[in-house]
């Protein structure tokens, strides 16, 4: 039994002009890069963990054939929501609309053969800045949104901060390994310690993976501090190949 991660698809079976091949050539037909890998590595018995930013789908109906290209790989997924998740709405329309393979967590905890998994998706911190890391790199331009929401970083921060904790505490403390997913980094790149590295270390977390973060130069980003594993899962980061993050003992 063993567990994957991958984040940051950004898949766009739904949409129109979605494409990430303005990111650059490593993109192009990405979705099929990342099924190829997945259906070489992965087994129905395995979970995959999906750490936000799973499609561009703006609603609901344009989700599906998203989901849908997700139901039909190997193995149990579960996910957050990422900050480019705007078709994600309720709890109650989220849920109704997964596949049987498919689960979410949102303000509680995800349990599977005696792991425990839970998550939030955070937000930017002036805590660290990942600015000397990322390659200049095109892009489709500003969120007007996302635009709003930076000059109310520190409000989402904390409410999301709130939100990991909530999640954390619905774990099962005799869980036999304990992971944690968020969408934007919980921790800087020089593993000083942060508000939500002090949290997970808190609720005995062992692993934590997360994205968020595309672009970037060449070179290993984290590790393990204090007892946790940071693992990076970007997709792009990952070369598109899911990353296998734990192997339960025989």
């Amino acid at each position: 039994m063993r567990i994957w991660a991958i984040g940051d698809l950004h898949l766009s079976f739904g949409v129109q002009n979605k494409s990430m091949d303005v990111f650059g050539p490593q993109w192009k037909n990405h979705p099929d890069t990342v099924a190829s890998h997945w259906k070489q590595k992965i087994k129905p018995d395995d979970l995959v963990l999906l750490p936000g930013d799973f499609s561009w789908a703006m609603r609901m109906e344009e989700v599906i054939p998203d989901l849908r290209w997700l139901e039909e790989l190997p193995g149990t997924k579960v996910m957050i929501k990422g900050n480019h998740d705007y078709w994600w709405g309720s709890l109650k329309k989220v849920v109704d609309a997964l596949p049987p393979s498919v689960h979410v967590i949102q303000n509680n905890a995800f349990h599977w053969k005696g792991i425990a998994i839970g998550g939030a998706r955070l937000w930017d911190t002036e805590e660290y800045s990942f600015d000397a890391h990322v390659e200049k790199t095109s892009s489709t331009g500003i969120d007007p949104e996302e635009a709003i929401q930076k000059e109310m970083s520190a409000t989402i921060f904390n409410r999301e901060l709130e939100r990991l904790k909530l999640s954390l505490k619905m774990m099962d403390p005799k869980a036999t390994v304990k992971i944690a997913m968020t969408h934007y980094p919980p921790i800087g790149s020089d593993l000083k310690n942060s508000r939500t590295s002090q949290v997970l270390e808190e609720y005995g977390v062992n692993i934590c993976v997360f994205g968020h973060l595309h672009s970037l130069k060449k070179g290993a980003l984290f590790g393990e501090k204090n007892g946790i594993r940071y693992i990076l899962t970007s997709c792009d980061y990952l070369h598109f190949d899911p990353i296998q993050i734990y192997t339960a003992p025989d």
